[in-house]
């Protein structure tokens, strides 16, 4: 133990000797202030004036209750404390993020903690269209500033956070426009079919919305508060996605700055790589996103159905009747069927007036009606079959309940029903993409479930993959999408929470999440992956879990368009020649 800690120590010195080797010998670290690379007032000045004066100088969000700040104003604290635990009070703030951990817990809005700015980025560029980005860009570039992105800070790994950086904010970069057909640039052919054009700060809930009006719909993420950015460079799974394929299958076209301050239009005519990269090779990573045009389909009515199971608990009755649902998942999904489902042992809830602890399943099974043969009746009798199957084993000890509710479209849903909306908490996340063989394996099911959900955890079993993700065609022949969702049913996740600065529970969560869970998980599905917005961000192997073997020419064109890592985060393809070190991002 004392060897450890000597050796520990030996590692911290030898960190901050690279430090102020760095400050002293050129720029092996990004400046940050204080450093003699950092832009004076004048510089930051007169970027503000190049961008009209939208150019912020961050204040931490929490500051406001806390009475050791210059910006603590009591009569403003409340609201703040209260919009804190919503992802529209995140999205609307040009440096917070939804879970309190990706800033390092620097200004909780609790007066009792500490407040500092040191989990934020130091400067933001409020950025209303692609020049105002190429300014962010350029300047960060010359000044070997770590440049950050944030769109909507909906970010389950902490991408859109960095301490010491200019922040590209892209929230107010608007506009939405429709297409009948869409003429993609300096490309002959028209792409035929519905198609919208949006700003990088639109959100879901608004696409979806106009989108309604005109009676159209879209593939779109969960929550109304997502951005496209971060969504679609992540793949993006959807409750439609089983019906039309990822998010990133959708995409026609982007507009983007690269890391050099170029604005390019990328497309499947020109600057193939880079269009092939950016749908679903990461986010902050190639370039920052400022417009992209999305396919849409006509709307058809849409039926969802709640399904409850519950028992007693204790029961290995119940990991039988669990597995034997999951594994009929892949047939529920050739039928057109998709939802999000959860395993819950010892489940307790206020919403289905469960008052005492039951070993419970739960979930909402959704069919768009795009055939003649699909109806409401005829989900709940393929629901009703896989339960009474798997349930009859086990007579008069699974309660089961199902219901459904037709809607006019798929908005008729979405609109009160989209989330989670909730924020303002410390927590990680573990998943993997599983496929026929892990399904296939109800032994393997019930050894993975068991531990993961081992505290009480529910764990999430998302029916977004299938045949049309098999085979969806994006425009171009193929794009960055990690390889294992081509042969994905189900993206299994779950996660971890912790109390703010309780560090040794914030350990355990970690090593729980990576080397026990995320392990099972592995184990189970060995040959498959994860998906990179809903994963655990110390995943080991992360390139090959996230990108597999899209890997290497992700890493070509990183290096091709970045040469100097302007952009970087993590887990992120081409961060591996950078490390923090106490919020200083510097060479290794």
């Amino acid at each position: 133990m004392v060897i450890f800690r000597q050796l520990q120590m030996f590692t911290y010195v030898t960190q901050l000797v690279g430090l102020v080797s760095a400050f002293s010998h050129g720029p092996v670290c990004k400046s940050v202030p204080g450093s003699n690379l950092w832009p004076n007032d004048r510089a930051w000045s007169a970027l503000n004036n190049s961008i009209s004066g939208r150019l912020i100088k961050t204040v931490p969000p929490g500051s406001v209750c806390h009475p050791t700040q210059p910006t603590f104003n009591p009569l403003a604290c409340p609201s703040v404390q209260a919009g804190w635990l919503t992802s529209q009070w995140h999205t609307d703030n040009p440096v917070s993020s939804i879970i309190n951990n990706w800033n390092n817990d620097t200004c909780l809005p609790l007066p009792a903690l500490p407040c500092s700015g040191k989990g934020y980025p130091i400067y933001v560029v409020n950025a209303t269209c692609a020049a105002d980005v190429k300014k962010g860009v350029d300047f960060a570039r010359a000044n070997h500033i770590r440049l950050n992105v944030k769109g909507t800070g909906h970010d389950y790994l902490g991408r859109s956070s960095a301490p010491n950086s200019l922040s590209i904010w892209t929230h107010h970069i608007r506009g939405i426009s429709f297409h009948d057909g869409f003429k993609p640039q300096e490309c002959r052919n028209t792409i035929e079919g519905h198609a919208i054009t949006v700003g990088a700060g639109t959100q879901m809930l608004e696409i979806d919305r106009e989108a309604h009006l005109r009676n159209l719909t879209i593939v779109s993420g969960g929550g109304g508060t997502v951005g496209v950015g971060g969504y679609l460079t992540g793949g993006g799974h959807a409750a439609l996605s089983s019906t039309y394929g990822l998010g990133a299958d959708q995409v026609l076209e982007l507009e983007i700055v690269t890391p050099s301050g170029k604005i390019l239009t990328i497309n499947e005519c020109q600057h193939k790589d880079l269009f092939w990269a950016v749908r679903g090779g990461g986010g902050s990573t190639f370039g920052v996103i400022t417009s992209v045009t999305i396919r849409a389909f006509p709307s058809t009515k849409f039926v969802t159905a709640s399904l409850f199971l519950g028992t007693a608990p204790g029961g290995e009755g119940y990991w039988d009747v669990i597995t034997h649902i999951v594994s009929r998942y892949p047939d529920l999904i050739s039928q057109g069927i998709s939802g999000y489902t959860f395993i819950a042992p010892n489940f307790l809830s206020e919403d289905f007036n469960i008052t005492s602890p039951v070993d419970g399943y739960y979930g909402i099974l959704m069919l768009p009606l795009l055939h003649p043969s699909n109806s409401s009746e005829s989900l709940l009798t393929a629901l009703n079959n896989v339960v009474a199957s798997a349930t009859a084993p086990y007579p008069g000890q699974i309660f089961s309940s199902i219901s459904t509710t037709t809607y006019d479209d798929f908005w008729g849903y979405y609109e009160p029903n989209n989330g989670p909306q909730d924020a303002g908490y410390d927590q990680i996340t573990v998943s993997r993409l599983l496929d026929g063989k892990a399904l296939a394996d109800r032994e393997g099911l019930k050894k993975a479930f068991k531990t993961i959900t081992s505290d009480g955890t529910a764990a999430g079993l998302y029916l977004v993959g299938g045949a049309n993700v098999f085979n969806a065609k994006p425009r171009g022949g193929s794009n960055a999408v990690n390889p294992a969702w081509r042969k994905a049913y189900v993206h299994a996740l779950s996660g971890g929470r912790w109390t703010p600065f309780d560090y040794a529970k914030k350990a355990e969560v970690e090593n729980k999440l990576t080397n026990v869970w995320g392990k099972a998980l592995r184990e189970l599905a060995p040959d498959m992956g994860a998906y990179i917005n809903e994963a655990d961000a110390n995943e080991p192997n992360f390139q090959q879990a996230f990108w597999g073997d899209n890997y290497p020419r992700l890493l070509a064109i990183k290096r091709r368009v970045d040469p100097t890592d302007l952009l970087w985060c993590t887990p992120c393809v081409g961060n591996e020649r950078w490390a923090l070190v106490d919020g200083v991002l510097c060479k290794v």
